[in-house]
C-alpha cells in the first residue's frame, strides 16, 4: 500500500520539477511599457513610433531622452517625394544650396542611412536609396560614402534583391570620382567646401590665413576613406551577386587605395592621418602635410581601414587629451595649437558662421564615435576604453540641449565654453549626423553581419547600470537586448540577456564578446503605397492649392502638400487660417483631372497659444459638372487630434478637386500636410 501510494506522489513532484525547470528556461522579456514610453516622448503621435522604432530604456535618462528626440527629429526629416519614394533631408526646411526640389544634401546621406536602417518600415530607406542611386539624388556636390552605407543597410535587413538593384549606379558614381583622382599619387583629393568642411586648415592656409570657404584642395583622410569604404562595399555586393571576378577587382582597388592612405597620409611626426596638399600656390605646396591635427584623421577607423597596430592606434590619444582634440564640451575639429584655431572668418547677419577650425560638429563627432566603436570591437589597443566611449557619447548627448534646457540639435558647438555657435532659423533640428546608430550598434553593442551569427558587445562602463533595447528588427527577427549590471532592475540575470523573437537565447562567449545565433533571414516584401494625389513638391502645374485665407502666400499653400510633416514650433511648415476674421475657412486642391478618391489624411497642428484642431471638418468634391458636392466620410479616426494624423475614409468618388471646410470658433487652424488617396 505504501509503495503504491508514494509512486504517484513522486511522479507528481518530478513532473512539477520538470515544469518549473522549463519555465525557468523560458524567461519572459522584461515588461517594458512601450505604450507609456511612446506616450511620454511622442504624445499624440505615439502610434507611428510604436510601429517603427526599437524602444530603449536606460539608467542614463539623458541618453534615453536624446534617443527618442533623435527619432522625432528623424521622422521630421522624412519627406515623401512620390509613390514609394522618400528622401531624408539635412536642413529641416529649404536652403539655397540643397537639391531643388527635394531639399536634400548628399553630404549627410551616409548618416541618414546608418541611422534609418533601424526603422522597422524599410520603405523609407528603400525609397531614399532608390532616389540617391536611381533618380540622381547623389549629385556628387559633396564627398560621400553612400555605397558603404547601402551595404550597412543590407547587413540589418538582409534584402539582397533590393541592394543589388543599386549596384550599377553605385559603381558608376564611384567611377565618376575619377575627376578627383591624382594618378601620380593614386589618391583622391578635394577642396574644403565639397568635403562639407569649409574653413578647415588646408583651406585657411591656402588662402594665406585670409579666408578658407573655398579652395584648399588636398589629399584628405576623409574622401580617401570614403572611397575605400565604397570600394569594399561594392566588392561585397558583387560577391552577393555571385560575380567573384569583379568582386576581386574591386577588393584589389580598395586594397591599393588603403595601402596608399597608410603609406602617404599617415604623419609619423604627428602620429595622425593628415591632409597633404594637392593645391600649390605662394602659401602652400603640393604634397606638403597640413600643419595641424584634425578630427577628420579618425575617419579611417570608421571603415576599419588602419592596420591593427599600436603605431596607428596611438592616434586615439588625441581624443582623450584636453589640450588636443578633446574639449570640455565635445570633440574639436582641430587642435588649439593651430594658428587660426577658432579665428572667425565668416559672419552672417551679425552672427558667427559655420567653420571647421575648432568648433565641435555633430557631423564629425558621430563619425569619430562610430570609429571609436569599431576600434573597441575590432582592434587590440590600450588607448581607448569602453569608459571613453560612454564619456564621449555623453558629451555628444549634452550638445543636444540649448542653454535654456530645450532639446534642439543645431549646426555646431563650442567645445571649450559649451553651447551652440551656429544657431540660425534653418539650423533647428539639424539632421547632419547620427546618434541612435551609436546607441544601438555602440552602447548596446549590436554589430550587424552578413551571416546568421551576431556579435553583441555592449560598450558600457560601471556608470551604465541597465538598459533594455526592445524589438530591434534584425534580419527579419525581433531582437531584444537586456543589460542589468547586478540583476536587480529586471530580475532575469546579471549583465547581458538576449531574446530572439521573444525567446531567451543562448550566448556564446569568446574574445570578450557575445555571439548569438539569429537564424535564417526573413525578408518581407514591402507593399506598394497608394498614390498621394495631393503631393506637389516643385509647385508647378497640378495639383494646385487655394484657400479662403492666406491664398496669396504660395509658400504657405504649398507647404501643406510638400510631403513634409513635423510639429516643431521653432521652424514652421504649414498652412494656417491665421489672420482670418471668419469662424469658418476652407482649403482646396485642384487635381487638374478627375481622380478616384477614397481617403484623406490631415495633420493638424495644435499648441497652447494660437492653433487648435477645428470644431468640425467637412469635405466637398468637384464633380464632372464642375459643381461642389458633399463628400461624406464612411469612417474616420476616433477624434480629430492635433500633432498627428487624422484619417477619413470615403466611398470611392471621382472628382477633379477636393475642398476641406473648417469651423473654428475659438482658435485658428493649422495643418502641416494634407494627403489624398
Amino acid at each position: 500500500m505504501k509503495k503504491q501510494y508514494l509512486t504517484p506522489y513522486f511522479i507528481c513532484i518530478s513532473l512539477l520539477f520538470i515544469l518549473l525547470s522549463g519555465c525557468k528556461s523560458r524567461i519572459a522579456e522584461p515588461p517594458i511599457d512601450v505604450n507609456k514610453l511612446a506616450n511620454d516622448y511622442f504624445q499624440e503621435d505615439a502610434n507611428w513610433y510604436v510601429d517603427n522604432i526599437p524602444f530603449f530604456e536606460c539608467s542614463d535618462k539623458q541618453i534615453e531622452q536624446v534617443y527618442y528626440y533623435r527619432w522625432k527629429m528623424y521622422k521630421a526629416h522624412i519627406r515623401n517625394v512620390g509613390q514609394n519614394e522618400f528622401v531624408i533631408t539635412e536642413f529641416i526646411n529649404h536652403v539655397g544650396w540643397d537639391r531643388d526640389p527635394y531639399c536634400t544634401i548628399v553630404a549627410a546621406a551616409m548618416h541618414h542611412i546608418y541611422e534609418g536602417r533601424w526603422l522597422k518600415d524599410n520603405s523609407y530607406i528603400n525609397g531614399y536609396i532608390s532616389n540617391l542611386c536611381l533618380k540622381g539624388g547623389n549629385n556628387r556636390n559633396y564627398s560621400e560614402s553612400i555605397a558603404d552605407a547601402v551595404y550597412a543597410y543590407y547587413l540589418v535587413n538582409a534584402d539582397t534583391s533590393f541592394v543589388l538593384k543599386q549596384l550599377d549606379s553605385l559603381e558608376q558614381r564611384y567611377n565618376d570620382w575619377s575627376d578627383h583622382y591624382d594618378s601620380l599619387k593614386q589618391l583622391y583629393y578635394i577642396a574644403a567646401m565639397p568635403d562639407a568642411t569649409e574653413y578647415n586648415i588646408a583651406a585657411i592656409d591656402a588662402s594665406g590665413g585670409k579666408d578658407g570657404f573655398a579652395g584648399g584642395e588636398a589629399f584628405r583622410p576623409s574622401i580617401n576613406s570614403y572611397m575605400y569604404g565604397n570600394a569594399m562595399a561594392i566588392s561585397r555586393l558583387l560577391e552577393l551577386k555571385g560575380d567573384s571576378e569583379n568582386s576581386n577587382k574591386w577588393k584589389q582597388k580598395a586594397d591599393d587605395l588603403k595601402a596608399n592612405i597608410i603609406k602617404d597620409l599617415w604623419n609619423d611626426s604627428f602620429h595622425h592621418f593628415m591632409d597633404r596638399y594637392q593645391q600649390d600656390n605662394q602659401f602652400v605646396h603640393y604634397w606638403d602635410f597640413i600643419r595641424g591635427r584634425e578630427l577628420a584623421g579618425m575617419i579611417p577607423w570608421n571603415f576599419n581601414l588602419p592596420p591593427d597596430d599600436t603605431v596607428y592606434s596611438s592616434a586615439w590619444k588625441q581624443l582623450t587629451d584636453t589640450s588636443r582634440l578633446l574639449g570640455k564640451h565635445g570633440f574639436r575639429t582641430n587642435e588649439p595649437s593651430y594658428q587660426y584655431y577658432f579665428h572667425q572668418f565668416l559672419y552672417y547677419l551679425g552672427q558667427r558662421g559655420s567653420q571647421w577650425n575648432g568648433p565641435s560638429w555633430p557631423y564629425q563627432t558621430s563619425l569619430a564615435l562610430n570609429a571609436m566603436a569599431n576600434l573597441l570591437n575590432n582592434y587590440h589597443q590600450d588607448y581607448i576604453t569602453k569608459k571613453d566611449y560612454v564619456s564621449s557619447l555623453r558629451l555628444f548627448t549634452k550638445q543636444h540641449f540649448l542653454p535654456d534646457g530645450k532639446i534642439n540639435l543645431v549646426e555646431n558647438y563650442d567645445p571649450n565654453a559649451g553651447g551652440p555657435i551656429v544657431y540660425y532659423y534653418w539650423s533647428n533640428h539639424y539632421n547632419h549626423s547620427s546618434y541612435n546608430n551609436l546607441v544601438i550598434s555602440g552602447l548596446c553593442g549590436i554589430r550587424p553581419a552578413g551571416n546568421d551569427t551576431l556579435v553583441i558587445n555592449p560598450l558600457v562602463d560601471e556608470t551604465i547600470k541597465y538598459f533594455c533595447l526592445k524589438d530591434v528588427l534584425y534580419h527579419g527577427h525581433k531582437l531584444t537586448l537586456v543589460y542589468d549590471s547586478d540583476g536587480t532592475k529586471y530580475h532575469i540575470g546579471k549583465e547581458l540577456t538576449v531574446f530572439v523573437d521573444g525567446k531567451k537565447t543562448d550566448l556564446k562567449s569568446g574574445n570578450g564578446k557575445n555571439y548569438v545565433l539569429i537564424g535564417n533571414p526573413i525578408v518581407t516584401p514591402i507593399p506598394e503605397r497608394s498614390v498621394n494625389y495631393a503631393l506637389n513638391i516643385d509647385k508647378r502645374q497640378y495639383p494646385q492649392p487655394s484657400s479662403s485665407v492666406n491664398s496669396q502666400s504660395d509658400t504657405s499653400l504649398y507647404q501643406a502638400i510638400d510631403g513634409r510633416i513635423w510639429y516643431f514650433p521653432e521652424i514652421t511648415n504649414r498652412w494656417t487660417t491665421a489672420g482670418s476674421n471668419s469662424s469658418s475657412d476652407w482649403y482646396a486642391i485642384d487635381f487638374g483631372e478627375p481622380k478616384g478618391l477614397s481617403k484623406a489624411q490631415l495633420y493638424f497642428i495644435a499648441d497652447s497659444f494660437l492653433f487648435a484642431v477645428p470644431d468640425s471638418v467637412s469635405f466637398e468634391i468637384k464633380n464632372a459638372n464642375n459643381e461642389w458636392k458633399p463628400l461624406k466620410p464612411t469612417q474616420q479616426s476616433e477624434r480629430v487630434i492635433g500633432n498627428t494624423v487624422t484619417s477619413y475614409q470615403f466611398e470611392k468618388t471621382k472628382g477633379s478637386a477636393i475642398r476641406v471646410n473648417f469651423v473654428h470658433s475659438k482658435k485658428q487652424v493649422a495643418f502641416s500636410e494634407i494627403e489624398c488617396y
